[in-house]
């Protein structure tokens, strides 16, 4: 690697030849605030709260954006004088000169960047009065909001959208003092063919948008004495709920999670591992069926909402490849509402079914069409991770103090395959686990199928199991998705299976998980290090694969009858939409 020597704040560091100023400030362990950045994302020096002063070839100092500017030999940068700090004094102030200040009613207050920087810098209002704009709530998505008095026109939204994502359903609207963020022609963001994903959420540094909060629903609920108030978790949800209490990225919390749900007044306290494994039971059949029997392949997953319906609108043509599997959120809600509730002898109508999930887009899936298989809403209320977080603040319960718990019988049995659902590849993975199995007729001994793991972004295989040999890719974010897919139809890539996440590095960047800040995200790949929880459950697990676990047995043998059987297409599965754009 070639280095340049340069001083910052006086001292000499050899950094990398062409990084930025930002980035050998942070190699040098010398913190430079940011608003708008994103590394690799959104690096267009807008929010100028980067100013440093830096003197090249012994020219006077002079003030330029330390997250565009490359470093030269023998460049002298200065991050913390009066002038620096004045500047960003003023930035700051004149963000706040045009932006709702009504921090107290804002679900960001305490984890919002604009908030930190004006609380480091003894910012408290603005000195720069005058006219401010104003823009109506878009409220049109059942998953996201958007507020538009609190956006500072970073472009953080707007980049993740676009470069990540692939979509660019938003973007800036008018120019100068107008200038806002929304979708072409001031679309309602419900009537674009935005997939809910909540990466903008994520990624947004202030409260300008977030998801739609039910908490309120679930409350009420619990508090009806005429309602069997059951919750389940998804995989990634018990590696991410820590970081809401302050614990590092990367701790699992199981244990406090389940005892946190039972204190809250859930009736039943249930492992959505338990349908992961139920999902691939039916997902592994339907693939061996469609290669069999000449069906539509490749076969593509149908976990995640968020690339289902990027699907229906960019690749209309396809959506007969998806699997017809609905997602383990929606099979768990249909699972309770007809085997549980027949064995419990309770009316469907009685039962209040909450899933706890990474993902806003969720929240779309359980009002989609053919998702009831008692008659009722499969699911009714899907909250997030923060949702959940929040739950539990409000409920006055000292999360870290909690003692670890169990799930409750007798949804409690889920293998590791499931568990790995929570990270890229992991449903392919689980999918091979029991694929090879049925294929090959013997006990695997290894179950890894490293192949498909990591965060990069496509990932392909190929296996060889007995005479069938079977290729597979995976994709996280749609971006990825389209590149696949385009590849696939132009006859570029033979797959017969595919996996699609529409969050990068899936279900533990998903767009309801913790937010963390930039700088955060800038050294920390947070993909890998969450994914690093499942994985490590996953090596200490006994039932590390879905085929072995009891209870989907004990399903069987009590209700469904054989995998991708009529009772179990019913209830199970599900139907999709040529949305088109």
């Amino acid at each position: 690697m070639e280095t340049v020597n340069i001083k910052i704040n006086g001292r000499a560091y050899e950094v990398a030849k062409g990084s930025t100023v930002l980035e050998a400030a942070r190699a040098a362990k010398i913190d430079i605030p940011t608003l708008c950045y994103l590394k690799d994302i959104n690096e267009i020096g807008a929010c100028r709260l980067c100013l440093v002063e830096v003197s090249e070839g012994g020219r006077p100092y002079r003030m330029v954006t330390a997250c565009v500017y490359p470093v030269s030999e023998g460049m002298e940068v200065l991050t913390n004088t009066p002038k620096i700090t004045a500047s960003r004094k003023m930035n700051l102030e004149l963000l706040l000169s045009n932006h709702n200040q009504q921090c107290l009613e804002c679900v960001r207050s305490t984890n919002c960047e604009l908030q930190t920087l004006c609380r480091q810098y003894g910012v408290n209002g603005s000195r720069f009065e005058g006219t401010k704009t104003h823009h109506p709530i878009d409220d049109s998505s059942v998953a996201i909001i958007r507020d538009n008095d609190k956006c500072i026109l970073c472009r953080r939204c707007v980049a993740v959208c676009k470069n990540v994502q692939g979509i660019g359903v938003i973007g800036a609207n008018d120019r100068g003092f107008d200038t806002h963020i929304a979708s072409a022609f001031e679309t309602a963001l419900a009537s674009t063919s935005c997939i809910n994903c909540g990466q903008c959420i994520v990624n947004c540094p202030v409260g300008a948008l977030y998801e739609r909060d039910d908490t309120d629903k679930v409350f009420e609920a619990i508090a009806d004495p005429a309602k069997h108030v059951l919750v389940c978790a998804a995989p990634s949800v018990r590696a991410q709920i820590g970081e809401c209490f302050g614990y590092e990225p990367g701790t699992d919390c199981e244990g406090k999670m389940v005892a946190a749900m039972k204190a809250l007044g859930f009736d039943g306290v249930y492992d959505m591992n338990l349908t992961a494994d139920l999902t691939i039971i039916e997902e592994a059949h339907e693939l061996i069926g469609r290669v069999q029997n000449g069906g539509k392949l490749p076969m593509i997953t149908s976990c995640s909402p968020g690339w289902i319906k990027y699907c229906e609108h960019y690749f209309p043509e396809m959506t007969e490849n998806l699997s017809s599997c609905k997602s383990p959120q929606q099979m768990f809600g249909a699972l309770v509402k007809t085997y549980y509730a027949e064995k419990m002898g309770w009316d469907p109508k009685d039962i209040f079914f909450v899933s706890v999930i990474p993902c806003t887009a969720k929240k779309f899936e359980v009002g989609r069409p053919d998702q009831s298989a008692a008659g009722v809403p499969d699911v009714d209320v899907a909250i997030t991770t923060r949702e959940l977080g929040r739950m539990i603040e409000k409920a006055g319960i000292n999360f870290k103090a909690l003692d670890d718990e169990k799930f409750d019988e007798p949804f409690a049995i889920g293998s590791s395959a499931g568990a790995i659902f929570g990270a890229t590849g992991g449903v392919m993975e689980a999918a091979l686990r029991y694929a090879a199995e049925l294929i090959l007729d013997t006990k695997l001994e290894k179950v890894d199928f490293a192949e498909v793991r990591g965060v990069e972004g496509i990932k392909t295989a190929s296996y060889k199991l007995g005479d069938l040999t079977i290729n597979v890719a995976v994709a996280s974010g749609t971006a990825n998705a389209k590149e696949l897919l385009k590849k696939v139809q132009a006859g570029e890539l033979d797959v017969q299976f595919i996996e699609i996440m529409a969050c990068p590095g899936g279900c533990v960047n998903g767009g309801g998980q913790p937010i963390q800040p930039a700088s955060v995200r800038a050294t920390t790949d947070l993909r890998a290090v969450r994914a690093a929880v499942l994985y490590q459950d996953d090596a200490a697990c006994d039932l590390r694969k879905s085929q072995d676990n009891s209870a989907v047995k004990v399903l069987y043998d009590e209700f469904f009858g054989t995998p991708n059987s009529e009772k179990a297409h019913h209830i199970l599965h599900t139907t999709y939409i040529k949305r088109g754009l």
